[in-house]
């Protein structure tokens, strides 16, 4: 059997001394000087069938092969502190130390007195605040037109998700609280109860400062599923509260409002640039209906068309007439008759004119190709008449759409409904004392008791 390990002395608590075992009958205790001593045991060789086994209470049996060790120390001094006795003394009571008084002491100044220094400042300096309500949401109406009224389609009024995501962004800005700050001074509302350096804010922070006691002053309750915002507004006097809610919504129905305002100005720009080109192309299209007019002094070449027509056929009906005439008085005269040469005359006359008629009409082979007939400028007309039947029907479709854009933007499509008006208080019930107390407690007593394990734990690795 090895030597027995002194107990240490640097436990944390006290632990209760146990008597060692009764020497069997054939060991005898070998006095030491009455320092309580025993010999070690040397049990008869051999097991026999009702040998004690290890740890029921009897000798324990050695290993052969291991040599005996020094005789063993007792937990205790034997004989109940009388020197010279042979019989274990019972455990003494547990007693503190110097360490546990010590502990003790930690606990009292490290957890006990800034839990009396925060109760007695929650409940002796910090000041009462009021808190204002105020709950919107952002609504969007969404008219039909009269076809959709007449397919049986309604109006419908929604919720619009991303307007009300950009307006919880919008309360958490920067842009916002200088604005209120300018309008109402924020910092001298914030900073009125003397002597509350935690709650109170300091007059000379920056804006910076000032968002950061925005955050705490005021909180936003965003609910994304349904689109409602409530928001809770704390000021040290009820009236001061229902005071920046109140220019809190204003000012939020301004940034919806901003961008209603700017989803019509899109929509109306973007008709308006429609009706301007389509104008330009109506005016470009008449323009050339004109200078085709004034150019071949045409009115309508289908007019002047049909009166050629007409002339072409009076002229051949004129030439036919002739010849007929011609030939009656060739069978009936002699050759060298003067009526003869008149009348062959008049037929030659007749066939210039039935020749510069048609190659007016563009129906000579030989006409001659600098010439504007018939044919070509009623095909140019017509290229500028359909030009500009087209430009007049885009017209009318660009005019209408921005009647229609002009309707829609003289109702208001976006806006900010709210559901809870900004309430006043009439009693104080900020901040929340017990809960801030009770939350202080537990983070130092966690401190506390986190510090008195590490300085136990190092102590233990010496």
């Amino acid at each position: 059997m090895g030597q027995q390990e002194p107990l240490e002395k640097n436990r944390p608590f006290p632990l209760t001394q146990i008597p060692p075992p009764r020497p069997p009958k054939d060991s005898a205790p070998v006095g030491s000087g009455g320092k309580g001593v025993v010999s070690p045991l040397h049990p008869k060789p051999g097991p026999g069938p009702n040998a004690p086994q290890p740890g029921v209470g009897g000798p324990v049996k050695p290993d052969p092969s291991i040599a005996p060790g020094p005789p063993r120390t007792p937990v205790g001094p034997a004989g109940g502190g009388r020197p010279g006795s042979g019989a274990p003394r019972m455990a003494s009571g547990a007693r503190l130390k110097r360490r546990h008084w010590g502990v003790l002491a930690s606990l009292v100044v490290g957890v006990l007195l800034p839990a009396l220094v925060v109760a007695g400042y929650l409940w002796l300096r910090a000041a009462d605040q009021y808190a204002s309500t105020v709950a919107f949401s952002v609504r969007t109406e969404e008219s039909s037109s009269a076809l959709e009224l007449l397919g049986g389609i309604t109006a419908m009024s929604g919720s619009s998700s991303s307007d009300t995501d950009i307006l919880y962004e919008f309360l958490q800005s920067q842009k916002l609280v200088a604005d209120i700050d300018s309008e109402i001074d924020l910092r001298a509302l914030w900073s009125k109860p003397e002597g509350d350096p935690v709650f109170a804010f300091d007059p000379e922070g920056t804006i910076e400062d000032l968002v950061a006691h925005w955050d705490r002053m005021v909180q936003i309750y965003y609910d994304d599923g349904a689109g409602l915002i409530e928001v809770r507004v704390l000021a040290f006097e009820a009236e001061d509260a229902q005071l920046i809610a109140q220019t809190l919504f204003d000012h939020s129905s301004e940034m919806i409002n901003s961008l209603s305002a700017i989803a019509r100005e899109d929509a109306i720009r973007y008709a308006r640039e429609e009706l301007n080109t389509a104008l330009e192309r109506l005016k470009e299209a008449r323009e050339g209906v004109t200078r085709f007019r004034n150019k071949h002094q045409l009115v309508d070449p289908s007019v002047d068309l049909q009166t050629q027509a007409g002339l072409l056929g009076k002229l051949e009906a004129q030439l036919a007439d002739a010849l007929i005439e011609f030939d009656l008085l060739a069978n009936s005269t002699r050759d060298d008759d003067p009526r003869l040469t008149q009348g062959q005359r008049r037929i030659d006359v007749i066939r210039d004119r039935i020749d510069a008629e048609r190659r007016k009409l563009g129906l000579a082979g030989d006409g001659n190709g600098d010439t504007d007939v018939y044919a070509n400028l009623f095909g140019e007309y017509e290229r500028l008449v359909v030009d500009r039947e087209f430009a007049e029907q885009s017209y009318t479709s660009a005019l209408a759409t921005y009647d229609g854009s002009l309707a829609e933007a003289r109702r208001q499509s976006r806006y900010l409904a709210a559901y809870v008006r900004p309430t006043k208080a009439e009693s104080a019930r900020f901040p929340e004392r017990f809960t801030l107390l009770g939350l202080s407690v537990l983070f130092i007593f966690l401190v506390w008791s986190t510090l008195v394990l590490v300085v136990y734990a190092l102590k233990d690795r010496r």
